[in-house]
């Protein structure tokens, strides 16, 4: 059985048994609570990834004196920054991995409603009357169009919030810039815009994926919210 119908199966599986409760939006209920359950194993990523931000951030003053230490060698500057970072356990790739490792599980589900491959009657079902394989230039109008807005409006909700968090966060986390890596202090303004790229899918894939990003995006943020909290 390929990736695509094992999904599919899961979800069908899913659907059955949310029916009685939410009728025709079962699968798009499905779809939530396997994002869900996706996201809960991955917390222990989160929880690691939220540990070495906060060692990044308690780490600055060290990074501020190995910068003013050698000031003059950036190679050797750059040596010192990248032992400390792995003696703390702060590596700033901690941070990537829940996002990493959804991607698989975000591009099976494009796949299975996009294409249809493995979906079996899935294609059949909606979220509040709005086919669930659709897209939103489809639907711009009447009660399927109010669904896509309100999924749009909390897509965009969740990223201004994460936005305005991860901008403060930088702020307050600001190291002084590596000699020959003049990019970096751009590089950390532009990051914290990523955050609208979610908007921007959500808006070209079809609706059951739309709902994934939606669900997973607003999970990553109360999660971080309560893992960061008194950071």
């Amino acid at each position: 059985m390929s990736v695509f119908a094992t999904l599919g199966t899961l979800l069908t599986t899913l659907a059955d048994r949310l029916d009685p409760l939410f009728g025709a939006s079962a699968t798009a209920a499905a779809i939530v609570l396997f994002t869900l359950c996706v996201r809960a194993a991955l917390h222990p990523l989160a929880r690691a990834a939220a540990r070495g931000e906060k060692a990044r951030a308690a780490l600055a003053p060290k990074i501020a004196e190995l910068s003013r230490k050698h000031k003059n060698n950036p190679e050797r500057l750059r040596r010192a920054m990248t032992d400390l970072q792995a003696k703390e356990g702060a590596s700033p790739l901690a941070g990537c991995l829940p996002t990493l490792i959804q991607l698989p599980v975000f591009f099976v589900m494009y796949h299975v409603f996009s294409t249809g491959s493995g979906a079996g009657d899935l294609l059949d079902h909606t979220l509040a009357g709005a086919p669930l394989d659709g897209r939103w230039g489809g639907a711009l109008a009447g009660q399927q169009g109010m669904v896509y807005l309100a999924l749009f409006a909390l897509i965009a909700a969740v990223a201004t919030w994460t936005y305005v968090r991860n901008r403060k966060a930088a702020r307050e986390a600001a190291a002084p810039a590596v000699p020959g890596a003049p990019g970096a202090s751009g590089l950390a303004r532009v990051l914290p815009l990523l955050s609208f790229g979610t908007l921007i899918t959500a808006a070209v894939v079809p609706l059951a994926a739309a709902l994934y990003l939606a669900t997973s995006t607003t999970w990553t943020a109360v999660e971080r919210a309560l893992l960061l909290r008194g950071r």
